[in-house]
């Protein structure tokens, strides 16, 4: 019974499997993007060389680059291109969920106060830590991702003391985004000689050195990304009202919660060790949605595909488009500020 309703849809719009030749196809584009970046990067190593290099490392044969050209691939270029990769893919599913969840297409990851409150953690371990070279575990990433669960936290257990439902949750999440704003400015004014760091961060980046970021959000974006795969399906019964998909067995209040929680553990992994960027939660899930089909067991896995293509092709841009390096966020929003013009103009008086 359930997978029949999962079928029957919205007027005009027809869910649809996901099928492998479409994952392949998402895949295929993926790893061109990733061997572009890689291969076309800054410097002056040449592609032939480094595709060469990359030919070595897999055959064991001789590499025509000398030992600091292949640090140049393996510890700046690779490590860049695969945490651009888990940071798209990151905050595109996230924004697929939270669509899904408020039946909203400008649904953004950042919506319950993820941005505000890591930007506040963030900004206060800026101004106020001493700055130490030797600190086991670098305190921003460690802040931002502490800071952004804080604020969905807030958000949620503000939301479900006033009420149940998700115009409710979605009110707190407005008011702890402008608490925390305030709090983070008014921290700023208290070290003006931080504003540019605080400045920069804001804007997004992925300036690594090493895997270590890497490391650091894998783990968790893997685990985010894989509940909101298992549970897409659901998203398609959410959409047909909480009475039906309570006849059918669910609980909308738990998978809600469980979608957000995942969606947010995603978001400030992401936000942890990029900084904030926006758009990608928006423009990923409606161009999969163009292009694919409006169920989300669609949408939510080639979201996490296309998220992290997009992401690495916005880096790419973003480090080789000026002699000095671009913000990401910068990027991003040249390509989402239109795009979400167009959407708002399409959705309006549409029913989500």
């Amino acid at each position: 019974m359930l997978k029949r309703s999962v079928r029957r849809t919205r007027e005009g719009e027809h869910t649809t499997r996901l099928r492998p030749g479409t994952v392949l196809l998402a895949l295929v584009v993926l790893l061109v993007v990733c061997v572009f970046a890689v291969v076309a990067g800054s410097g002056e190593l040449g592609w032939q060389r480094v595709l060469a290099e990359i030919v070595a490392q897999v055959t064991g044969t001789t590499s025509p680059l000398s030992e600091r050209e292949a640090a140049i691939i393996w510890e700046l270029r690779v490590p860049r291109v695969l945490l651009a990769g888990i940071v798209g893919a990151a905050l595109a599913s996230a924004g697929a969920a939270f669509q899904g969840v408020f039946r909203n297409p400008l649904a953004d990851p950042y919506l319950l106060g993820a941005a505000a409150g890591a930007g506040m953690a963030a900004t206060l371990v800026m101004v106020l830590a001493p700055v130490v070279t030797t600190w086991l575990v670098v305190p921003v990433p460690l802040a931002a991702f502490a800071g952004a669960l804080g604020g969905v936290g807030l958000s949620w257990a503000l939301g479900r003391s006033t009420g149940t439902g998700t115009a409710t949750l979605l009110l707190a999440g407005v008011a702890v985004t402008a608490f925390l704003t305030a709090v983070q400015t008014f921290v700023q004014q208290l070290n003006t000689e931080t504003l540019k760091q605080v400045y920069t961060w804001t804007l997004g980046g992925l300036n690594v050195s090493g895997w270590t970021d890497v490391w650091l959000a894998l783990p968790y974006v893997a685990v985010a990304s894989v509940v909101l795969c298992v549970c897409a399906r659901l998203l398609d019964v959410l959409a047909l009202g909480d009475a039906e998909a309570a006849s059918l067995g669910l609980r909308p209040g738990l998978l809600r919660l469980v979608l957000l929680g995942a969606a947010s553990l995603a978001t400030a992994a992401a936000v942890a060790v990029s900084g904030l960027i926006g758009f990608v939660g928006i423009v990923v899930p409606h161009i999969v949605r163009l292009l694919a089909g409006a169920s989300y067991r669609v949408i939510v896995p080639l979201s996490l595909i296309g998220g992290a293509a997009f992401l690495i092709g916005a880096d790419y841009v973003a480090r080789t488009a000026m002699p000095g390096e671009l913000p990401l966020g910068v990027v991003t929003a040249f390509a989402g500020a239109p795009f979400f013009a167009i959407v708002l103009r399409t959705s309006k008086g549409r029913a989500w």
